[in-house]
């Protein structure tokens, strides 16, 4: 049957007012989440009270291009995305932000928490929030191996290296760090709105 004009019109402002299908993004539900708490420092590695979250199975499977679904995740759930890179070979953290990296290719082992840390296996799909503090490297990947980075609006990470002269003045600035508004994975709901913001 034709439709006219201001039949159509007023179709597109109900479809307007629909609700978009979320099948592409990931739930709370359909998301795997551990938590690792690493809370004392290492060597010049202040660490955090708050524990580091890892979500599994983020990336739906039928996903074409994995980078720029992690990509779009982060930005809705407001976490812009600043870089695509492996993670550095030496011992480092931030003392300014919270950081979110999703593996969108490949496999690595990382360790976390300093020279003596704990190593964990990523592969695609995984996606690390990293409290202030957290001292992480990269102890081997794949040639494949490359995550998104993401940070809270505004943030720019600074770099710090596991120095124990600068381990007060950083481990201040690491406890001045505001716990984000947002879960880049989660949005408003569970995953670090619940583990962080209860502690």
């Amino acid at each position: 049957m034709p439709v006219d004009r201001r039949q159509f019109v007023t179709l597109l402002g109900v479809i307007a007012l629909m609700p978009l299908p979320r099948a592409g993004f990931a739930t709370p539900r359909e998301v795997a989440m551990e938590t690792l708490l690493i809370d004392k420092p290492s060597g010049g590695v202040p660490n955090n009270k708050l524990p580091v979250m890892i979500y599994h199975r983020v990336i739906p499977p039928n996903v074409v291009d994995n980078a720029d679904y992690l990509e779009h995740l982060f930005r809705s759930n407001g976490w812009p995305p600043q870089w695509r890179y492996p993670v550095y070979t030496f011992t480092h953290f931030h003392s300014n932000t919270h950081e979110a990296l999703g593996v969108f290719a490949g496999t690595a082992r990382l360790q976390l928490g300093g020279e003596n840390g704990k190593i964990i296996e990523v592969k695609v799909g995984d996606v690390l929030l990293l409290p202030a503090g957290i001292g992480h490297k990269q102890i081997s990947a794949d040639e494949e191996f490359m995550l998104v980075g993401a940070y809270p609006p505004e943030m720019k990470a600074d770099l710090c290296h596991d120095e124990p002269a600068q381990l007060a003045a950083r481990t201040k600035a690491v406890i001045a760090v505001p716990l984000p508004d947002t879960d880049p994975v989660t949005g408003h709901s569970e995953g670090s709105m619940l583990a962080w913001h209860k502690k």
